[in-house]
């Protein structure tokens, strides 16, 4: 694949060791069938879903070490690889008493909740439900769900995503793209600060851009968080989701029809007390373990201490041995193929350090552990870093890669965020393509990874890949079969790996991400954030 790497950029570029210059450096040497194995290994039966504190992160982090140390690279913790992270596993009994007004909502099919707290149990008798609207409180946008309202002993009902999607024609928030407020993770947050007893989010599958089978298999079983008390003491004591019927129901028993609060919800900040209580019981543990972060650099030579990032997590959703059949989530697209992908991007730049083409800057690689989680590995970093954030010049952050054929076009997620897009829309012009942003912005992909725990303190990343057009007809044929393939297996048990998937558009998506990373590595310029974007105070554009 010597063909791959679009050198339209690079040529400008500047090594700084015995005159060597990019433009006579090598073209990088991605090998698809190395990065197709390593995909095939990760998402391997034995690797058992790659789940935070399980056998399967030992056999995850071993099989990363040997690959990093084999290419050259170096562990950045006193000659270790490792990053440890301090996490708690909270299990909550599936034997849950639940009453909602009259309603009895089943565990899984109904309802699903969870405590993040080092209780014995949670154990809520007749607590006050309040519908929030869309459970947001943003100044900036003159918004408010909870004015006016003590939260104390009460549990807040929540719309998911923010009022944009509901009605983009108002001009309210950024239309049907989401912002952070649409985020569950917000939602929760923003209960908890408010005092909040409990918080539950309304799942419907078009605004949450995933089907309630996703929160039932992401959100039953053991779910890890970062262990950090401080935050802890003041989070809801019970958190989760119920489906829509189960929604619609509990508002009509309340006389009230959903529909209408939604849409008044969508216009106008508010809430609604729905005149109903609740009553929650279940038993809940909790396991302190350290998992770990995978930080492996490549040091630069005259300003080696600025670092540009990848970001990929290992780790997937493990298993479920209360399934018949299949219990294990392979995560093969996700996120093998990330992680497998920075692997091999990290190869390239070895070698050809190797060969004395050295980059100023250094390059540095994270897999990241518990993303699956609320992106915990990549919090606990940016909260923590091996380097300081403010000499990390960018982060570019791979999640599922392309495994559907090579394209015209290059996705880039919550496109017009910052400068480091303009190396993202060089590199793929220089490749024949076309940069746009993601077709469906009301999904929040922006943030849903890694990279957004860096955009929160101000560096400049980037959640790109793929594409919508196929190359060509053939390919188009390829990616509407394999599409019906594979078509539901968004975290559930059939993403695997597959022998018959194209790899040369991931392949393509890896040589231009390395492209970029070389051009910002030689050069001196820091991308900022432009200013409609949120993140724009903490790093302005230059």
């Amino acid at each position: 694949m010597k063909s791959l790497l679009p050198l339209g950029l690079v040529l400008l570029t500047a090594c700084s060791q015995g005159g060597q210059t990019a433009a006579t450096a090598p073209s990088p040497d991605f090998n698809e069938a190395r990065f197709r194995n390593d995909i095939k290994i990760l998402s391997s039966d034995a690797f058992e879903g790659r789940a935070p504190t399980t056998a399967g992160e030992k056999l995850t982090l071993d099989y990363l070490s040997t690959a990093f140390k084999a290419a050259g690279l170096k562990g950045t913790n006193n000659g270790s690889f490792l990053q440890s992270v301090p996490m708690v596993t909270y299990n909550a009994s599936e034997n849950q008493a639940i009453r909602l007004g009259n309603l009895h909502p089943a565990y899984r099919k109904d309802i699903v909740l969870g405590s993040r707290h080092n209780n014995q149990g949670v154990e809520i008798s007749n607590a006050p439900l309040v519908f929030v609207g869309y459970g947001i409180k943003a100044p900036e946008y003159d918004w408010d769900d909870y004015a006016g309202l003590d939260m104390q002993g009460k549990i807040a009902v929540i719309l998911v995503n923010d009022p944009g999607f509901a009605a983009p024609e108002s001009g309210k928030f950024k239309g049907k793209a989401m912002t952070y407020y649409g985020r569950w993770s917000y939602k929760f947050e923003e209960a908890s600060r408010q005092g909040a007893l409990g918080a539950i989010i309304i799942h419907d599958t078009a605004p949450a851009s995933y089907p309630w089978s996703v929160i039932e298999n992401s959100w039953t079983g053991p779910q890890q968080d970062l262990a950090d008390a401080s935050q802890t003491d003041s989070r809801v004591q019970v958190e989760g989701w119920m489906t829509l019927d189960t929604a619609k129901a509990l508002f009509d028993e309340a006389g009230l029809s959903l529909d209408t609060l939604s849409q008044e919800a969508a216009l106008t900040p508010g809430n609604h007390d729905l005149k109903q209580s609740a009553d929650i019981a279940f038993t809940n543990s909790a396991t302190f373990t350290d998992s770990y972060n995978l930080v492996a650099t490549l040091p630069g030579t005259d300003r080696a201490d600025e670092h540009i990032l990848f970001t990929a997590h290992w780790d997937h959703i493990g298993k479920d041995d209360s399934r018949d059949g299949d219990k294990i989530y392979n995560g093969a697209l996700d996120n093998a193929s990330g992680v497998a992908g920075i692997v091999e991007i990290a190869r390239q730049f070895a070698a050809l350090d190797a060969m004395g083409f050295k980059n100023r800057r250094s390059i540095t690689f994270i897999a990241t552990t518990g993303e699956e989680q609320g992106l915990l590995g990549s919090r606990y970093y940016a909260a923590n870093p091996l380097f300081p954030i403010d000499k990390t010049i960018a982060v570019l952050n791979l999640d599922s890669t392309n495994v559907f054929g090579r394209t015209k076009d290059f996705t880039i997620v919550g496109k017009g965020q910052s400068q480091l897009e303009d190396y993202l829309v060089a590199a793929a012009k220089a490749q024949g393509r076309e940069a746009v942003a993601e077709k469906n912005p009301a999904s929040g992909g922006f943030f849903r990874s890694d990279h957004f725990s860096f955009a929160k303190l101000g560096v400049s990343a980037a959640f790109a890949g793929g594409g919508s057009i196929p190359l060509d007809d053939a390919t188009a044929t390829y990616k509407a079969e394999m599409q019906q393939k594979m078509k539901g297996c968004y975290h559930n048990v059939c993403d695997e790996y597959r022998a018959d998937w194209d790899l040369s558009g991931a392949l393509q998506d890896l040589a231009l991400y390395y492209d970029v990373a070389r051009t910002l590595a030689n050069n001196e310029h820091r991308p900022g954030y432009y200013q409609k974007s949120e993140f724009y105070p903490l790093r302005p554009a230059n």
